[in-house]
């Protein structure tokens, strides 16, 4: 599934120059569908400005191809919608409307119908959140008047596609959406047959840290597997990956490795910085590698007792990540301002909702979180962590680790890469804060048995514009090409 997130650094390869307007994303999704050999793409309507038309335009800006590869049995276009909780619900009508005129134009022009079937339910907590959006849907599609007929009868529901943006939230999201079957059936007096729960990979991380991510994603894979078994109702989970480690880790070069760690995921996320920052040749072989590696995934199962410690795992990790963040998070946020923009996004207040926060500071969303902490010269990958693996080595829980997050190493060693120890120092002198971070790095090189930093050309190349961005934190817009430099050296804004 191709997403619009704005994690690229380079020129897409389509385009003249990176910043892709809401304009151009209508040529983009054509062009993800026809060239790169992507089955799905996401349109969201969540934090950012739409193409209402998008329907319209591709399907009469491309009707053949689309006769060949209709939407909705070959390509899937799936809206994100707004969450009502958090943002203002006259947009969930009108990507509602979009949802249910694309119907009507399908079936006008002899195309099968419905086109768009599915959505996405960002920050889902609840099974009731579904319901309601299913009840909204069905009672807008039952509108009717002699001018007008909302999808003239071809859609009358809604499948909703539930995205569960914690940790704590990952790991019960089975009990989420057995209490979803229950209500749904009690709704519309049926069971859906199948269910495809979307687990994110950068909100989690940016709240929590990487290792409590990536075991808490295990434990749900886990939980999915024992639910299809005993419901009967297939499940084909999600995963919102990126390309850098603490975004999940999949780049073109890593799908093996990827399709190995998370065995039992069916649909993988491929944002910008995947389909634009490497060469396309490498793309469209490594989205083919993904279509026969997923499928074959299962996952690994989870007993009582290792969940119980698995959870406890979760809890070393979290906590000295948490606090280090707290502590270094003005920096973070000021450093993310000067990240070059990539698309249109709606500007977003609060605490919680779009900004996102750990304990008591908002934090900038995960792409310039993580873009800013790679910039100065310490990847987030690296916080808490190995204070982490010296709690779990001290209670006897590293073997349980390593065997449920199977390639650790190896991304603390791909992480490891961007760390620049002269830029903690210059760090530290500013904010005694990143001092924390020294721990870390003992326990993080003696568990890998190697010393941490640049080895390649590129890395240290990337190691000094670091070095020229931490020494300049109090005058960063002198820093903006650097800061675009530093990015596509590494392949990805953040």
């Amino acid at each position: 599934m191709a997403s619009q997130h704005p994690d690229h650094a380079g020129v897409p390869y389509w385009a003249k120059k990176e910043f892709i307007s809401t304009r151009k994303e209508v040529q983009e999704c054509f062009l993800t569908f026809s060239e790169l050999g992507i089955s799905e793409y996401k349109w969201d309507w969540e934090g950012k400005f739409v193409d209402e038309s998008v329907v319209d335009r591709l399907l009469h800006e491309h009707f053949e191809y689309f006769q060949k590869h209709p939407l909705g049995r070959e390509k899937f276009l799936t809206f994100r919608l707004p969450n009502p909780k958090v943002e203002t619900e006259f947009r969930l009508g009108r990507a509602f409307m979009g949802i249910l005129s694309a119907s009507s134009l399908a079936k006008q022009l002899g195309l099968p119908t419905p086109p768009l079937f599915e959505v996405i339910l960002p920050m889902t907590e609840t099974a009731r959140e579904m319901i309601e959006i299913e009840e909204a849907f069905a009672e807008l599609a039952s509108l009717k008047h002699r001018l007008y007929s909302l999808g003239n009868g071809t859609l009358t529901h809604i499948e909703v596609i539930p995205l569960f943006e914690q940790v704590g939230t990952i790991m019960r999201s089975d009990a989420i959406l057995a209490e979803y079957v229950s209500l749904h059936y009690k709704q519309f007096k049926k069971k859906p047959t199948v269910l495809r729960p979307y687990v994110a990979r950068s909100d989690p991380a940016l709240n929590s840290g990487l290792v409590p991510t990536v075991l808490a994603i295990k434990v749900a894979l886990a939980h999915y597997r024992d639910f299809e078994k005993k419901t009967g109702i297939m499940l084909s989970p999600i995963i919102g990956s990126a390309c850098l480690p603490f975004r999940g880790g999949l780049t073109p070069y890593s799908v093996v490795k990827f399709a190995d760690e998370y065995r039992g995921v069916r649909t993988a996320l491929l944002q910008s910085a995947f389909r634009y920052d490497y060469p396309t040749i490498d793309v469209v072989k490594a989205v083919a590698e993904l279509d026969r590696l997923l499928p074959k995934g299962t996952a690994q199962s989870v007993s009582k007792t290792t969940e119980k410690h698995l959870k406890e795992i979760v809890g070393l990790f979290e906590r000295p990540y948490c606090a280090t963040i707290e502590a270094i998070a003005p920096l973070i946020s000021e450093v993310a301002t000067y990240l070059p923009r990539r698309r249109e996004r709606v500007q977003h207040i609060g605490l919680f909702g779009y900004s996102r926060g750990v304990g008591g500071v908002r934090l900038p969303r995960a792409i310039g979180f993580t873009g800013a902490l790679y910039s100065l010269g310490v990847p987030p990958e690296l916080i808490g962590t190995g204070r982490g693996l010296a709690a779990a080595k001290k209670q006897g829980l590293l073997e349980t680790l390593e065997t449920y997050y199977v390639h650790l190493k190896d991304d603390l060693r791909c992480a490891g890469r961007f760390f620049n120890r002269e830029a903690l120092e210059t760090l530290t002198q500013h904010n005694a804060a990143w001092e924390a971070m020294s721990e870390d790095l003992r326990e993080i090189e003696r568990y890998l048995g190697e010393e941490l930093g640049a080895k390649t050309a590129e890395e240290k190349e990337h190691a000094s514009l670091t070095s020229l961005i931490s020494s300049n934190v109090e005058n960063l817009a002198s820093m903006e090409e650097p800061l675009r430099q530093a990015s596509l050296l590494r392949r990805s804004l953040g």
